[in-house]
């Protein structure tokens, strides 16, 4: 499968049926889940699955399919929902999210028969790992691609800084990293952590090639995603989010990182959801 969602209207379509995804997975779990930034992710997730990814819905073991780390595990929510959506996760599983031996919880655990090619909690490790991933495809001469989701907020990670140099330092064109950049983390406004406001410059400085996008429009990302990718070294596509996208009463309101979602807030946000159309 490569770009059967073409058309920006049809990745739209498919963000929007995320969404609603999220809400029904998080409504139907009787539990707290990461909604915010679950919710930030996903145009990028949608235009990653629904067009700029090279993968085999039937066969999620295929030897040339591109590869994607979450490495902002605590975003699964719009990674499950993108696995449903590209039909290699199927209904029945989706809808076993958080239930007793479910395969699908509240972080990804590695599980390629369901496309999850690794496992992550700990921030900071996604991008070592493509590092190494990709660092072997060179070696065995394959011409796949890592594609890594990191948080703005676990840029303060300094393992994501190693991983940046090793690859800038190996020349690994094969490796393309998108950050959520929602300006908000688990404790807080970034601004008030640790800046993200430079966050482009950082990469640039690292030698990455930097592009800077509106992270919910789904034509710029195709367009940083796709165009003139160079082959000597890595890129990042900076993406600027909003926390608890689509949902009026959770956009940037940081109780909603992790939060549990009741009956009456799940009408309240699907009609919001359903107003965004």
């Amino acid at each position: 499968m490569v770009g059967e969602l073409k058309d920006v209207y049809g990745i739209e379509q498919m963000a929007f049926r995320m969404r609603r995804r999220i809400l029904d997975m998080s409504l139907r779990c009787e539990g707290p889940t990461h909604l915010g930034g679950g919710l930030s992710l996903v145009e990028i997730m949608a235009v990653l699955y629904g067009s700029v990814m090279n993968f085999r819905s039937e066969d999620p073991h295929w030897p040339d399919r591109d590869r994607f780390i979450l490495s902002k595990g605590h975003g699964v929510l719009g990674l499950y929902t993108a696995l449903v959506e590209a039909s290699i996760i199927d209904e029945e599983t989706f809808s076993q999210f958080k239930v007793d031996d479910s395969p699908l919880i509240a972080h990804p655990v590695m599980n390629l028969d369901l496309g999850i090619e690794s496992s992550n909690g700990s921030l900071g490790q996604g991008l070592s790992l493509a590092v190494g991933m990709a660092w072997a495809a060179r070696r065995k001469n394959k011409h796949h691609k890592m594609y890594v989701v990191l948080g703005d907020g676990e840029c303060n990670e300094g393992s994501v800084w190693e991983a940046a140099m090793s690859a800038s330092q190996l020349c690994l064109g094969n490796i393309v990293a998108v950050v959520d950049n929602n300006g908000f983390q688990s404790d807080g406004a970034t601004e008030d952590i640790i800046s993200s406001a430079q966050l482009a410059e950082k990469w640039k400085s690292f030698g990455w090639n930097v592009r800077e996008v509106d992270g919910h429009e789904v034509s710029q990302l195709l367009t940083a995603l796709t165009s003139d990718l160079p082959q000597d070294r890595p890129t990042c596509v900076v993406a600027r989010t909003i926390k608890g996208k689509g949902i009026d009463f959770m956009e940037s309101n940081n109780e909603w990182h992790h939060n549990r979602l009741t009956q009456a807030m799940y009408e309240k946000a699907l009609a919001a959801l359903e107003a965004t159309v």
